[in-house]
């Protein structure tokens, strides 16, 4: 057993599994896209796409990359793998300008896998021919890349480099005995793949240079340096490309690998290990059911409600019962003038909407998309629409208590985001709520009836004192009038019922204002009653929505983390 595969040990990679975890990363990209930063996504929404491609692509190729810093001796490593001069050598840096591929097999089943690495065709080379026998049979399905110098003075030559070490299934780190310990090579790259430590070789090339003390003395420090960097598995083997003998066990690491068919797989593990961890700084304990409480809905009804006019509004109801009883229910002489003064919610615009709906009907009128007449209640002032500010952020600073502190923007735009259209969701609210006025309580039809048999008790007896009078007046004969104790009948109806009328409006001013008084309470619940259901449909709907996002992407990083 070689020295990789006791690093690796028996760990296999469950290819479904690992997709299973991809499309769990990439429905967390869903649900959060909207609200968090792009920039903070932008590795997420790499690999996926990435890791989508690299599977979709030939699962029986291994890509290999050698990299490593000028001078290390990559593309002399990269020419005695391959046996053959593929990839030019000499003293002048940097010599490799771009990658170089070696093939193992048939070149055509490749082509797809190197054109998406972005190999250019001409530097693509068979290392498999009719002359090599069952010679290199053993890594048929290895790609090797001679990467450029990632140290290279030429700045395309570094993010050549960056680009590839992202698309490669595993790398083979060459570094010399003179610059083992370059503080670019860990801190720039060997410290960036801690999570790729099953795809990851380090070979200490030159190797022919040093004793044997010597060797071991550096092997074990760049193994120091290694564990330091988060690589303490890593395999170390000492190469060179001058003494054939030297490369048996990197070659040997190479044919298990390719054997395996499991470094695309560890690779893509080991970048979903490294994308997925800075994303749980993005989710925190549970969002609750119920994250914004009762009381922060309180708070956000009552500046609503302020602000929408519901007080006047109430006022105006109490007003127009007191208005339509007086009219129903006053002298019937004078009702005419009571109905020459306008209606105090008919002032408002709402009499027609409050006839809508039946008077029994309690429920609050959720607001419609249908046109509504405006009302005539005065615009919100200043100082209530800063309430109502204050109120929409309470509504979001409570929601975003329990979450990171990444989630708050969004929360603050979900819950400010349908703030332009409150003002006329609350008139439209306020318009066909069901105030309760639309039918006439029947007392004051039985009161009205009173009133006009008073009335004509008191119409008669004057009537009869008016005959009287003319009789007596044409020197007729009188009549007798039956009286009532002392007093004539006609005189005990006139004032009778004038008495009652008046004795019947004085008994029923203190029902009335009760019933004022009971109408405005109905009115305001009602109102408010609506008013909260625009609140929770503007404001707290659209945070919920955000809480929702949250809970699914904690249960979708949960799956990509397990």
């Amino acid at each position: 057993m070689s020295l990789v595969e006791k690093v690796r040990g028996d760990e296999r990679v469950d290819s479904e599994r690992l997709v299973q975890r991809l499309e769990a990363l990439s429905r967390f990209l869903r649900l959060v896209d909207p609200h968090l930063p792009d920039s903070d996504l932008v590795a997420a929404h790499t690999l996926v796409e990435r890791a989508g491609n690299r599977l979709s692509l030939s699962r029986d190729h291994t890509v290999v990359a050698l990299a490593g810093s000028t001078g290390s001796g990559k593309s002399s490593l990269f020419n005695a793998l391959a046996r053959l001069k593929l990839s030019p050598v000499g003293v002048r840096r940097p010599t490799t300008g771009v990658a170089h591929a070696c093939v193992w097999g048939p070149l055509e089943p490749a082509n797809r896998l190197l054109d998406w690495v972005g190999v250019l065709p001409r530097h693509r080379f068979i290392r498999e021919s009719a002359l090599d026998g069952d010679d290199e049979a053993s890594l048929r399905g290895l790609v090797l890349l001679d990467l450029p110098d990632f140290d290279s003075v030429e700045r395309g030559h570094r993010l050549e480099v960056d680009r590839l070490l992202g698309l490669v299934d595993l790398i083979v780190w060459v570094v010399d005995p003179q610059k083992y310990g370059d503080r670019i090579l860990h801190q720039a790259y060997l410290s960036q793949f801690r999570s790729h430590a099953a795809v990851t070789v380090v070979v200490l090339n030159q190797a022919d240079r040093l004793s044997t003390q010597d060797t071991e003395l550096v092997l074990g420090d760049l193994k120091r340096l290694l564990t330091d960097d988060g690589l303490g598995e890593a395999p170390v083997l000492a190469t060179s490309a001058k003494q054939p003998g030297m490369l048996a066990d990197l070659r040997g690491s190479l044919e298990s690998t390719v054997a395996e068919r499991q470094a695309v797989l560890r690779r893509v593990a080991g970048d979903l290990e490294t994308v997925s961890e800075p994303l749980t700084a993005m989710i925190g304990p549970p969002a609750a059911e119920d994250e914004v409480d009762r009381a922060t809905v309180r708070q956000l009804t009552d500046a609503l409600a302020v602000s929408a006019g519901v007080g006047a509004v109430a006022d105006a109801t109490a007003a127009a019962y007191r208005h339509r009883a007086a009219a129903a229910t006053g002298w019937p002489l004078t009702r005419g003038l009571r109905r020459l003064r306008p209606d105090p919610l008919r002032r408002l615009h709402l009499t027609e909407s409050a006839e809508e709906k039946p008077a029994g009907d309690a429920e609050p009128r959720v607001p419609s998309t249908e046109l509504v007449p405006r009302t005539s209640l005065p615009e919100a002032d200043a100082a209530q629409r800063s309430a109502v500010s204050l109120a929409v952020r309470s509504v979001s600073s409570r929601a975003a208590a329990p979450l990171p502190e990444v989630w708050k923007p969004a929360l603050t735009n979900a819950a400010r985001s349908r703030a332009a259209d409150l003002s006329d969701a609350l008139d439209r609210a306020i318009g066909t709520t069901d105030l309760g006025m639309a039918k006439a309580p029947l007392w004051w039809r039985a009161v009205g009836a009173l009133h006009w048999l008073f009335l004509t008790c008191a119409v008669f007896g004057l009537g009869w004192l008016i005959f009287g009078y003319v009789l007596r007046l044409l020197g007729l004969p009188e009549m007798d009038d039956p009286k009532i104790g002392v007093v004539p009948l006609p005189t005990v109806l006139l004032l009778g019922g004038l008495l009652l009328g008046v004795l019947l409006w004085l008994v029923l001013r203190p029902a009335v204002q009760w019933g004022a008084r009971r109408a405005r309470r109905r009115a305001e619940q009602r109102l408010r009653a609506s008013v909260t259901e625009v609140g929770r449909e503007y404001v707290v709907a659209p945070v919920r929505e955000v809480l929702n996002a949250y809970a699914q992407a904690r249960e979708a990083l949960t799956a990509v983390r397990s």
